[in-house]
């Protein structure tokens, strides 16, 4: 099992030992040193939602206690999803807010997300500053007369629909005419509340729900891969849908499948959105360096500039807000609308590509071939404790130094047209390996060549 302290939060298992597993000892520990900072820097308040989890109830109740045992007053939304919770941080006024949910990991898993005052997630220099207050016990609990308020509400839901409806590059009226029938795979959490009130606010004829009882045992693999969605393609075909939805259980990742049960596939998701909002708002676009280089060709086919980022919400938001980019985001279906909120938003992703695709004469498949079908091949090797992945991706440098490479994050490496990126996740002890190239056979080929690379690097 695993417990993993980054600067965005901490992220474990449930069950087992204090220190190697997210146990409640430690989700109180890193609460209170979370809301030790908030009272440093002048805060009262704190929203909190959680995904549907088996152990959310669980972990909600312990941060509620520890936030309110500090003196904090705790906003709970209660079933929420991640860019909801951001939105009511600023809505509220709030301090800050915490997220409980481990995103796309399985059901044993779950986190604790970190929020600032803008509803974006933490600072390194903060969240190195909370990680130093956990390693050293610095805080001070409230007195009993000076203990937190707690307010429950679920007015958050109707808020961010409404918001959706009313953003400006939001065609209800185009989307509404289309009438379109869509099949949602809500992976049994919060999604199958949040994703069809938004697509019945937007004028859908049908919305059917497949894995919709919101009880935090996903049906499947709760990351949104096409491996994944081989029961939401059966669907979109046996109910002859328009298309199908796929979101993650935190609703902040989000793909498409065709009508014929084929993937839209979850990096040009991005590049959909993009281009509409392009098309309508010329200017910047921002993702990270493991997403496709489609985005950058349609960027500068618009008249605007393309910059990679690091891989991380947080990273992709600063890279936006240095090159005041209009849209961005992350090629795992991660859309990032900066006037909207500087968070991954499924829901404003759905209104968003739903308005693109109201303007295209056909259906989804013939909406997919206006992009590029380029491949990206997305493998992970699982790594055993005490390896310095540091040391490995030194020796991979070495190897290929004829070859331009990129360090900023991890290890991006060129070939011709095609690249290979290589980076340990900031949510599981593993290695990442995503490969691109124009075919298929290309794209995995780098990536298992550059897998045995890492096996041959760590081998003693």
């Amino acid at each position: 099992m695993a417990l993993i302290k980054s600067i965005s939060g901490i992220r474990g298992t449930i069950g087992g030992k204090p220190g190697e597993t997210l146990s409640p000892l430690d989700v109180v520990k890193f609460t209170a040193a979370y809301g030790s900072r908030i009272l440093q820097n002048g805060g009262k308040k704190v929203v909190i939602g959680r995904d549907a989890r088996i152990s959310g109830e669980m972990i909600n109740a312990l941060v509620v206690s520890t936030l309110r045992g500090m003196g904090l007053d705790v906003i709970d939304l209660g079933l929420s999803t991640t860019p909801t919770v951001e939105l009511a941080v600023t809505g509220e006024k709030a301090a800050g807010g915490i997220i409980l949910t481990a995103s796309h990991n399985p059901k044993e898993w779950n986190a604790l997300k970190l929020l600032n005052a803008s509803g974006e997630f933490i600072s390194a220099a903060e969240g190195a500053a909370i990680l130093e207050k956990v390693q050293k016990e610095d805080f001070v609990f409230a007195p009993v007369d000076k203990l937190g308020g707690y307010t429950q509400t679920d007015a958050w839901l109707q808020r961010h629909v409404d918001a959706i409806v009313n953003y400006a590059l939001v065609d209800v009226a185009a989307i509404r005419e289309r009438g379109y029938k869509i099949v949602v795979d809500a992976v049994n959490s919060t999604g199958a509340v949040f994703v069809p009130a938004l697509l019945k606010a937007l004028g859908m004829a049908e919305v059917i729900v497949i894995n919709e009882e919101v009880n935090g045992k996903f049906a499947h693999n709760p990351e949104p891969l096409p491996e994944n969605l081989v029961g939401l393609s059966a669907a979109v075909q046996k109910s002859k849908a328009d298309l199908g939805i796929a979101v993650d259980p935190d609703v902040d990742r989000l793909c498409f499948v065709c009508e014929d049960g084929s993937m839209f596939g979850e990096e040009y998701t991005l590049v959909a959105v993009a281009d509409y909002v392009l098309s309508k708002r010329p200017g910047n676009t921002v993702s990270n360096m493991s997403s496709t280089k489609a985005l950058k060709e349609i960027t500068i086919r618009r008249g605007g500039e393309y910059y990679p980022s690091a891989v991380g919400e947080v990273n992709v938001v600063n890279v936006m807000r240095s090159v005041n980019a209009v849209i961005g985001g992350e090629g795992n279906g991660g859309i990032i609308v900066p006037d909207f909120h500087y968070g991954r938003d499924a829901l404003i992703g759905i209104g968003l590509f739903l308005s693109a695709l109201s303007h295209h004469k056909n259906g989804m498949k013939s909406f997919r071939t206006k992009y590029p079908d380029y491949f990206i091949s997305k493998n992970k090797i699982e790594l055993r404790s005490g390896i310095d992945v540091g040391v490995i991706l030194e020796k991979i440098k070495k190897k290929y130094k004829n070859h331009p490479v990129n360090s900023e994050d991890g290890l991006k490496i060129e070939f011709d047209n095609d690249w290979v990126h290589l980076r340990s996740s900031n949510t599981e002890p593993i290695i990442r390996i995503y490969a691109e190239s124009n075919f298929e056979t290309t794209a995995n080929n780098i990536a298992l060549r550059l897998m045995q690379d890492i096996k041959e690097a760590i081998a003693p």
